[in-house]
């Protein structure tokens, strides 16, 4: 929102949410009658009414295709432009930029219904192409050049156009994030072109499409924050300098403000003398490859099927906020999603999907292409597979002298690589600390058991943060741990010592009256139902059980909130709200800032209390979900 918000600056359709589309149902049917009376009366095919809708469709697959390329590339992008943080504000500022999308919508259908030749457009017409082409870099560039300063006049900015200058860290999708009023006026100069080419009689479908995707184009391309125009291009034409600007010149605009005003050909502002003084040695600079240094790299992997999507390079707006499984639109992206599979069985490398920063501290995370059912696999050879990219990162990280890896969901699964322990055996000289995270993720559980708890029940299959949070209970005495079935509790004996194996406070009871459950991910509804009115539901495990009480509490996968110096927060971790992260990926920061030397992978489980006095000292909080 504009600082002082003026007149027409909320979208007609904001109250819609998501279901903004169906204003566009009237067009649409309108369009159908139109294209059915035609055929009746013998008259030609209305290309424009047949096309708007297939055009704003490619539209928002390359918008898309933008905002996913543009988040790899910051994540990885040695040549990144303003080196500041992306937060989760911004995101929320700009999940509606599709609203131009389907204002486009509405005007093409309006000027094939309204406008004289508006119905007629052939396929191909050469001279309506060259008209658009004179029209664009005459009298549009010319006027938005004066539109732009005009609307950094501090009546109209204060009103306007600040809510577009709020992004300092752009991307692709912050050149369509403005304010209704302001966006009408773009679209009345963008609409020139094409509306003069109609009146004349040259109109085409190709012209139309073309030139709405160079708008698209241009205005991405522009809101990189990344330098993608290459030098070469500049030497061959020199005067490709003047028609043509880049990501570094319009940064500029957005972190200077005054200068380098023009739409996409920086000649007006080089004409009345407003082009930025360091608008070349930028651009060179944004070019030079810069030294990359990270410090902490965590690894994880796609959970569902739908998860794809939530990655921070999937749908920004899906991204920021917990995972659901359950989507509206969700029927929609299944061939997407069946695609994203098939790749999984081809693609075996790792690759990056964020990046944050804690302080000096640098941190990317990074997945390994396969989801959490390809990770159950029982055949060596399924296992082989994944262990070999996990030791892929783990000598790229040795390699750039990365000091911690921390393995997060399946990555560290005993069955797998017995907790990460198979890849020290393999490199026992490694500099890199590998960290399964065992010993913040048992203080998470132990300090969200409440205060003044006398007994708790465990429940499931006991992996190692499980063992170890029974294990320090019965150490400490102070409570009885009952085991509901024998099974569990020969299991968790078999892994004791000798004299906890034997304690009288772990016991065998069918009685469930406890208001605490220490659960993990496979606690069924039967055994939910059990559960005494008002329980608790504290799980051990990386994943949260299925929640199908609404009498009990369920508390999230062990998890801390992070302090607000932690930058670049704009995605969520899989199902826990935001700024929360798990204990595991926590536990390799601590790790890293901490300096500890050990690796903590097999049977190892580091200082529980250190940990967690690690985590508070650095800023990170307890969270739970009540």
């Amino acid at each position: 929102m504009a600082s002082n918000p003026g007149l027409f600056t909320d979208w007609p359709w904001k109250k819609l949410g998501s279901f903004k589309w169906v204003v566009l149902a009237p067009l649409i049917a309108h369009s159908a009658y139109t294209s059915m009376r035609r055929k009746e009366e013998g008259r030609g095919v209305d290309l424009l009414n047949i096309a708007v809708l297939p055009i704003q469709i490619l539209r928002i697959i390359h918008s898309q295709a933008w905002i996913s390329f543009s988040r790899f590339m910051t994540c990885n992008s040695k040549k990144k432009i303003v080196n500041k943080s992306l937060e989760f504000e911004q995101v929320d500022r700009e999940r509606n930029w599709d609203d131009q999308i389907v204002l486009t919508a509405v005007i093409l259908y309006l000027i094939s219904m309204f406008f004289p030749n508006g119905s007629e457009l052939v396929w191909w017409d050469s001279k309506g192409i060259l008209l658009i082409i004179i029209i664009h870099t005459g009298p549009v560039e010319f006027l938005y050049y004066w539109l732009h300063r005009a609307l950094h006049h501090h009546f109209l900015y204060s009103r306007y156009h600040s809510h577009h200058h709020a992004s300092i860290v752009t991307e692709p999708i912050t050149a369509v994030i403005h304010p209704f009023a302001e966006e009408l006026a773009y679209f009345a100069l963008f609409a020139m072109p094409l509306l003069t080419m109609v009146y004349v009689g040259m109109g085409s479908i190709a012209a139309f499409i073309g030139y709405l995707f160079y708008i698209d184009l241009m205005n991405y391309l522009g809101h990189c924050n990344f330098e993608i125009v290459p030098n070469w291009l500049f030497v061959v034409f020199p005067p490709l300098k003047y028609l043509m600007y880049t990501p570094s010149f319009h940064s500029l605009h957005h972190t200077q403000f005054r200068t380098n005003y023009s739409l996409f050909m920086p000649f007006y502002d080089y004409v009345y003398n407003t082009a930025d003084n360091s608008t070349d040695r930028l651009y060179q600079n944004s070019l030079k490859t810069r030294e990359d240094r990270v410090d902490v790299v965590h690894l994880t992997h796609p959970t569902t099927l739908m998860s794809i999507f939530h990655l921070r390079t999937g749908f920004s707006a899906l991204a920021s906020r917990p995972y659901d499984e359950i989507l509206p639109y969700k029927w929609l992206l299944w061939p997407f999603t069946w695609y994203s599979l098939l790749l999984t069985y081809f693609c075996r490398s790792p690759f990056p999907v964020e990046r944050n920063k804690l302080g000096k501290l640098e941190m990317q995370t990074w997945a390994i292409p396969r989801y959490s059912f390809q990770y159950s696999g029982t055949t060596k050879n399924h296992h082989r597979r994944i262990n070999e990219m996990i030791e892929k990162v783990i000598n790229h990280a040795e390699g750039n002298r990365i000091k911690v890896l921390s393995l997060g969901l399946l990555n560290q699964d005993e069955d797998l690589n017995q907790n990460g322990e198979v890849y020290i055996a393999k490199n026992p000289k490694l500099k890199l600390r590998v960290v399964d995270g065992s010993c913040l993720a048992v203080a998470a559980v132990l300090n969200s058991i409440p205060q003044g708890t006398k007994q708790v029940i465990i429940r499931g299959k006991l992996s190692k943060v499980g063992f170890v949070v029974a294990k320090t209970l019965l150490s400490q005495g102070k409570l009885q741990v009952i085991a509901i079935h024998s099974k569990e509790l020969n299991a968790l004996k078999l892994r004791l010592p000798g004299a906890l194996s034997n304690s009288p406070k772990l016991i065998l009871s069918n009685h469930q009256a406890s208001k605490v459950w220490l659960v993990d991910d496979g606690l069924s509804e039967e055994d939910q139902r059990k559960a005494a009115k008002g329980a608790r539901f504290i799980p051990f495990s990386q994943f949260p059980p299925k929640e199908c009480r609404r009498d009990c509490i369920y508390h999230a996968t062990p998890s801390m909130l992070v302090p607000k110096y932690l930058e670049n927060m704009h995605s969520c971790e899989n199902w826990l709200p935001r700024r929360v992260m798990s204990a595991w990926r926590i536990a390799g920061m601590v790790h890293a800032v901490e300096g500890w030397n050990e690796h903590e992978v097999g049977n190892t489980v580091l200082d529980v209390d250190k940990a967690w006095n690690g985590a508070l000292s650095h800023g990170f909080l307890p969270f739970q979900t009540e």
